[in-house]
């Protein structure tokens, strides 16, 4: 909305008062960002151009969200080479240390930063763009002043100044945030343990070799990686033997699940095999087993056999000789044991009985 300045005349030629137009003024502050679909501003693009008076805030009123018309508006600074998590949570911090507050991140220079702590990975335009597409940050300050002074701070109208409570020791200060802590506009966030850009550099610095051999492979020139020209051959050397490690273990994986594909195929063909022989068994013992089908069937035969060669029984209706029917023809050698003689003369008895029969039958 444009803004007005105080005395301008109204739609109905009534001139406004100071308070009404000092209340038009009070509304120009930027607002934290509701959508993350474009990157943030850079600060000389959109910097704060209220011309409402900045009224200084205790940390309590900004605790309680006011004042009502306006963010607050914090601020804080870093390299922030090699964007990570460890940043990325400090601006979180400082974006959620009020309910309503406006986080302006300012980042330093490459002479700033060459100057006073050292050579950066990542050159200042690409540490912009890191910072201008992190979700907590509303607004990014290019070339941002290694100590914050009076004018900056009014210039931006900040309210509070966010780091950790660490003293920063540099350009001939033990604390750089001294005076921003005497003026209670200090606001402390916590580091995060076990990350840093300094950690990051360290791991590549230690597996540096590793870093130079992948990228050799990736297609960078050794004058690329300030490699020299028998750490190239070296290097190109090992790449050509982790290669034929890799094939190796890959053949190494593919035989054992060879043999394991045959394992398990042994075992369905054994276990099938031990079905079907339960299978073959029982059939043969229902079979040919002591109650088995073959058993019955022979007996069954057997026994049509025997009917079939057995001489059929007389009828009882057949003519019987004219003898005595309770005696019956005996051989003449067939001596009768039941009842042995008693005595001789007993015994030529008999014979001479016998040798009667016999002249009868003749």
């Amino acid at each position: 909305m444009p803004v007005r300045a105080a005395g301008a005349e109204s739609g109905r030629g009534i001139p406004k008062s100071p308070s009404e137009a000092m209340e038009e003024l009070e509304h120009t502050c930027p607002q934290p960002r509701l959508t993350l679909t474009a990157p943030a501003p850079f600060a000389d693009e959109t910097s704060c151009q209220c011309q409402a008076p900045h009224e200084k805030l205790t940390i309590a009123q900004a605790r309680l969200g006011t004042p009502v018309d306006r963010p607050v508006r914090v601020y804080a600074d870093g390299i922030f080479d090699l964007f990570h998590a460890g940043h990325a949570r400090a601006l979180m911090q400082a974006k959620t240390l009020f309910p309503n507050s406006y986080l302006l991140v300012g980042v330093c220079s490459d002479d700033l930063t060459h100057k006073f702590k050292g050579f950066t990975v990542m050159n200042e335009t690409e540490r912009y763009e890191a910072l201008r597409h992190c979700r907590y940050v509303d607004e990014v300050i290019r070339d941002a002043p290694w100590t914050l002074t009076p004018e900056f701070l009014e210039k931006h109208k900040i309210d509070f100044v966010a780091h950790d409570d660490i003293p920063y020791s540099s350009a001939g200060s033990d604390d750089v945030y001294k005076h921003i802590k005497e003026a209670g506009m200090f606001v402390p966030t916590q580091r995060t343990e076990g990350i840093s850009t300094s950690d990051i550099i360290t791991r590549i610095v230690r597996d540096y070799d590793v870093y130079a051999r992948r990228n050799l492979q990736r297609g960078y020139t050794a004058k690329e990686l300030n490699v020299s020209f028998i750490n190239e051959k070296k290097y190109r050397f090992q790449n050509q033997v982790d290669k034929m490690k890799e094939k190796v273990k890959n053949v190494e994986e593919k035989s054992k699940e060879f043999v394991y594909k045959v394992e398990e195929k042994s075992h369905d063909l054994i276990q099938k095999w031990e079905e079907k022989s339960r299978e073959f068994i029982g059939n043969f013992l229902e079979l040919f087993g002591p109650d088995g089908a073959w058993k019955q069937m022979f007996q069954e035969r057997s026994g049509r056999m025997l009917q079939a060669f057995s001489p059929r029984q007389s009828p009882n209706s057949s003519p019987t000789r004219g003898r005595s029917p309770s005696r019956s023809p005996s051989p003449p050698w067939v001596i009768n044991k039941t009842s042995p003689p008693s005595s001789p003369k007993a015994a030529s008895a008999s014979l001479s009985s016998m040798s009667e029969g016999d002249e009868d039958e003749k």
